[in-house]
């Protein structure tokens, strides 16, 4: 029987890596810290972050959390029904709909969220912090805030 490779249900996209350590009795002690994003493109998107020995272990802890946190996105035409602005922490995140054609204008973290939930016309400008975990926890709480 010939195996059938089939397409995973989410595409994955890392945020942000990072190199961290931990001051221990014996010295400093290396890990690794992985945010990453997955989404289907059809309005559902996820996030997790997580920290592992190696790269390739954090970045599949932080894909296992993202899978448990999955949003559903309301989305008009492939946009947002209206303008939001979100906080989390210090980052603040202000999302516009837009026209048909108009693309997606965004920065870093925020144009990975928006990508990764399918939405193909929209505005977004990061105010506030430049932490990249904050902006797409924020990316996150604006898409959630749309009524059902």
């Amino acid at each position: 029987m010939r195996e059938v490779k089939t397409k995973p249900e989410f595409e994955q996209q890392l945020v942000d890596l990072a190199r961290v350590t931990r001051v221990m009795r014996g010295g400093k002690r290396l890990s690794f810290r992985a945010c990453m994003v997955i989404g289907d493109q059809k309005g559902k998107v996820g996030a997790g972050v997580a920290k592992g020995a190696d790269v390739q272990i954090a970045i599949g802890k932080a894909v296992r959390k993202a899978n448990k946190k999955i949003v559903k996105v309301r989305m008009v035409n492939d946009t947002i029904p209206h303008k939001v602005i979100a906080k989390y922490g210090a980052a603040r995140v202000l999302l516009r709909p837009a026209r048909k054609g108009h693309g997606i204008v965004a920065g870093g973290a925020a144009r990975t969220v928006l990508s990764l939930v399918g939405i193909k016309n929209i505005t977004a400008k990061m105010l506030g912090s430049k932490n990249k975990i904050n902006n797409v926890r924020a990316t996150l709480k604006a898409l959630e805030s749309f009524k059902k």
